[in-house]
């Protein structure tokens, strides 16, 4: 079983590309440290206040990997500095 979730967000605070990078790379590093997941920066590479992650997970039970993109997306919402738009979830046999 094979998912991805891809998190749009809204970095309200940042006012340079320096900043935005600052707030990316630590979510970036605490997903990949906290979960056995696959992450990175898809989309709006080039603008300071939003962005979207890509998280990819493999696991044997889709209830495993639904409770640890659950697990993923909550860690993201909290996160300081963060806004979640939207969450897209797939999965794959």
């Amino acid at each position: 079983m094979v998912a991805g979730v891809q998190i749009e967000m809204l970095l309200p605070s940042c006012q340079n590309l320096k900043e935005k990078r600052a707030i990316v790379k630590s979510l970036i590093g605490k997903l990949r440290s906290r979960f056995n997941v696959s992450v990175a920066e898809v989309a709006y590479q080039e603008q300071w206040q939003r962005t979207v992650l890509g998280i990819a997970a493999v696991a044997n039970e889709i209830s495993f990997i639904q409770q640890e993109l659950q697990a993923v997306v909550r860690l993201v919402e909290i996160h300081p500095g963060v806004e979640l738009i939207h969450v897209d979830t797939e999965y794959y046999d």
